[in-house]
């Protein structure tokens, strides 16, 4: 990437700091954008997000001075193994656990429940769709670190087919909870993998399955849609996991 500004393209740094970096510039962006889209609501602020991820790909797409370009960003060093990526989805899990049951996560779902109420006992809806979206977006920057320390990938890579994945993963999961993104997560992922290895050809009890390029999409989409219809609240219906509670043995 001969056409990087200098400081880009002489600087060079560490794994954990290159982490560091890939999250704060995710929260700095994210709180950038946030600052007028989260005036927005409903169709209007999915639309102008939409419209915020088109503009982000061309800009890395074709301005070289911050991006690859049409290049697959090739020269970071393939150093999330599975320990490192293991460790960062427990940190990220923590991180939107521990947000949840904070206060201001707790207003953040008064928002969304029953916005007048939440304005009537002063809560600031775009004070709280703001913070959460910079956290989104720190969060999001830390895992593009570890993807793209996984392996080669360029523009295209995290831009329509990333976005529709990671709505099947909300969507089949259960958008209202928790355990519900990570169980789409480790579902649509399973899925995926699997479906990517039939693509090249898989051997199961002596029956070779061959199926043709772009079916994981189709099977993905087909599955979110299923869903949709016969259970919409996802597959854990929008709950939070919880342990069961141990009642003491009452002597009789």
């Amino acid at each position: 990437m001969p056409y990087l500004f200098d400081f880009l393209g002489s600087t060079t740094v560490g794994n954990v700091s290159s982490l560091v970096i890939a999250a704060l510039v995710g929260g700095g962006f994210a709180l950038l954008v946030g600052l007028p889209l989260m005036r927005l609501s409903g169709l209007a602020a999915g639309i102008a997000t939409f419209a915020v991820l088109g503009i982000t790909n061309n800009i890395l797409r074709y301005y070289e001075k911050i991006g690859p370009g049409l290049n697959t960003f090739s020269s970071v060093p393939e150093s999330t193994d599975l320990l490192q990526a293991t460790v960062g989805a427990v940190l990220v899990i923590a991180a939107a656990f521990g947000y949840q049951r904070s206060r201001f996560g707790r207003q953040l779902r008064a928002t969304r429940e029953d916005p007048a109420a939440a304005r009537a006992v002063g809560v600031s809806i775009y004070r709280q769709r703001l913070g959460s979206f910079a956290l989104s977006g720190f969060l999001a920057g830390f895992a593009g670190g570890l993807y793209i320390h996984f392996i080669p990938i360029n523009v295209d890579a995290v831009y329509l087919d990333l976005t529709f994945v990671t709505l099947a993963m909300l969507v089949i999961g259960g958008t209202t909870s928790l355990w519900g993104a990570v169980v789409g997560a480790l579902f649509v992922s399973g899925l995926d993998s699997v479906l990517a290895e039939m693509e090249d050809g898989m051997t199961i009890l002596g029956v070779t399955i061959d199926l043709p390029s772009g079916s994981r999409i189709i099977v993905v989409s087909a599955v979110m849609a299923l869903v949709l219809i016969v259970r919409p609240g996802g597959l854990t219906g929008g709950r939070e996991f919880s342990l069961p509670k141990l009642r003491p043995a009452v002597a009789k």
